[in-house]
């Protein structure tokens, strides 16, 4: 990934097929199927790719069983589809997650779902443990026999008070079933981006550019790095922006009204007795007003959320004090001798999912996504395939729907497929036991490292650690604040993976900041390092540093 080699290419050559407006997840998605049909096609992201909604995620690949009591069934079967396509496609980045619902009644909530399609109800009743063992046999029946996790299990109150002594007394039941989970959003993006790009010149990507306005049938795009202004030519605009759709029309004369996102906030706790009292399982249960909510297993640390908001505007959210209160008093609800403090919080996040716009409570707001155009000649000159709603878990399916959309305007047939398609690192990834350690012994001796370097190397990265290996040309040195990164590594992801900002590094790149490790020295080693690559000089270096610092604290609450 060469950002100025693209920039000065489409400078050149302004032309392109196909445009894409949006690094998230639906727009990554759809611009790697694109490349694998050979479409001409360029992505691009007013900030850093996976940086907003989709980085704001809960970190889960699920069905969402909760769905089943709107009525979407055909948007759990697919999900839960996807979701073991995930497994499978990207081992190195994803895990089997084993979630656990506490049930308090045994009747309550079986008139949820007709009540809903009448109207009657708005907030539903608590649900007990008959509709949710009807849920997650419904749940088990739309993959059984192409699951690679075994169906869900009913634990009577005595076992699960033995299995989790800290739960709730008051529990009638634990409902144990299987979806699966993903530390880190952001690079698995990134690899899938990396995989579209890897198809060939055909296919581009650059961050921190922006659509900001038309120029007769020009879109014109501003570089937020040197602040000149370019135009370029589509055939069709994707609008991938996920909760910025509408601003983004405004801006290419395609007026819309799509979008009515909700806001959804984290916390990551640093709470060892609330790990251990989890036993390894996600928990995921009704809180006391109606909403679904979790508490995740994330790394050493514990995940907490999330919120369901309404928000206006997609570039004013914050956690805010009231949030916060909220997420920390879930923790009782489920484990009542756990009490979680503001100070033992590390990390905080907030995004706005790109929801349909709809009336009613927010968690009646489908999750599923849906393909909104505005035909050329109506607005723009440009047709403008706008992208609304969806999971990340089913993103490979929605990104499928609009590149068959996309190919049959431009009259082309797909060529490939992306269902069993590996992901980055996944590709030739070993399994456990024996077939590991000999990728990790052969790679270890090809490249000159020792066999535990590759062991962390293949866990961060997947196969694609032989690469890293490789440019390490045999030694290695760690950096002094963050001892099991090196200097070669660094300098490969600044020279391979468009790392651009700072923070593009601390926040997604790596899981340093989500994991509560960066601090002021290690922001200022790394502009060292990464400004080697980039030609920093010594002024840069410090606004760099003092520009990840202050969104690492303002944003995420991180003490530097």
């Amino acid at each position: 990934m060469d950002r100025k080699e693209t920039i000065a290419k489409l400078k050149s050559s302004p032309r392109i097929p196909v445009l894409i407006l949006g690094g998230g997840i639906n727009g990554i998605g759809t611009f790697r199927d694109l490349s694998l049909q050979r479409v001409e096609c360029l992505l691009v992201d007013k900030g850093d790719f996976c940086s907003g909604a989709s980085m704001a995620s809960s970190h889960m690949l699920h069905g969402g069983i909760r769905y089943l009591e709107n009525g979407e069934f055909r948007l759990v079967k697919e999900a839960l589809h996807e979701r073991n396509n995930l497994l499978h496609n990207a081992p190195h980045l994803t895990h089997p997650l084993p979630t656990t619902i506490p049930i308090f009644k045994w009747f309550s909530g079986i008139l949820n779902a007709p009540l809903k399609f009448l109207g009657l109800l708005d907030r539903p009743a608590e649900r007990g443990a008959m509709i949710i063992k009807l849920g997650l046999m419904m749940y088990d029946a739309y993959v059984r026999g192409s699951s690679p996790m075994p169906d869900h299990r009913m634990d009577t109150r005595k076992k699960a008070l033995t299995r989790w002594p800290q739960l709730n007394h008051d529990v009638l039941f634990a409902a144990t079933y299987y979806d699966g989970g993903m530390y880190s959003p952001e690079r698995l993006a990134l690899e899938i981006l990396l995989d579209g790009e890897a198809e060939g010149d055909h296919a581009r990507a650059a961050n921190y550019l922006e659509a900001v306005g038309v120029d007769g049938e020009g879109v014109l795009l501003k570089d937020h790095l040197s602040g000149e202004t370019f135009p370029v030519y589509p055939q069709i605009v994707i609008n991938a922006g996920g909760p910025w759709i509408d601003l983004i029309n405004q801006r290419i004369d395609g007026d819309t009204e799509f979008i009515g996102g909700t806001k959804g906030s984290h916390l990551i706790v640093d709470h060892p007795e609330l790990r251990d009292a989890l036993g390894g399982h996600e928990f995921f249960f009704e809180y006391l007003d109606g909403r679904i909510v979790l508490i995740y297993p994330y790394l050493d640390h514990v995940l907490i959320g999330t919120t369901d908001i309404r928000v206006q505007h997609p570039n004013q959210v914050e956690v805010t004090a009231d949030e916060i209160d909220y997420i920390l008093g879930m923790v009782p609800h489920v484990f009542p001798g756990i009490k979680v403090s503001l100070n033992q919080v590390i990390f905080q996040f907030t995004g706005v999912r790109p929801l349909p716009r709809a009336e009613g409570s927010t968690g009646q707001v489908s999750r599923d996504h849906s393909l909104r155009i505005v035909e050329k000649g109506d607005q723009a000159p440009w047709p403008i395939l706008n992208l609304i709603g969806g999971k990340w878990t089913s993103y490979r399916a929605f990104s499928e729907k609009v590149t068959d959309q996309v190919l049959g305007r431009l009259g082309l047939v797909r060529r490939e497929g992306t269902a069993k398609l590996p992901i980055g690192g996944g590709a030739g990834y070993p399994k456990a036991g024996q077939e590991q350690k000999t990728w990790i012994d052969q790679t270890a001796e090809q490249t000159g490292l020792p066999a535990s370097r590759i062991k962390t190397l293949l866990e961060r990265y997947g196969t694609r650690a032989k690469n890293l290996a490789l440019a390490a040309g045999g030694t290695e040195q760690s950096l002094t604040h963050l001892p099991d990164y090196t200097r070669s590594e660094i300098i490969y992801l600044t020279e391979n993976e468009m790392i651009t900002r700072l923070d593009d590094f601390i926040l997604r790149r790596s899981l340093t900041a989500w994991n509560g490790r960066a601090s002021r020295e290690l922001l200022v080693e790394l502009a060292e390092v990464i400004g080697s690559v980039l030609d920093w000089d010594p002024e840069r270096q410090l606004i760099e540093v003092a520009r990840c610092a202050r969104i690492l604290q303002e944003n995420h609450r991180v003490r530097l």
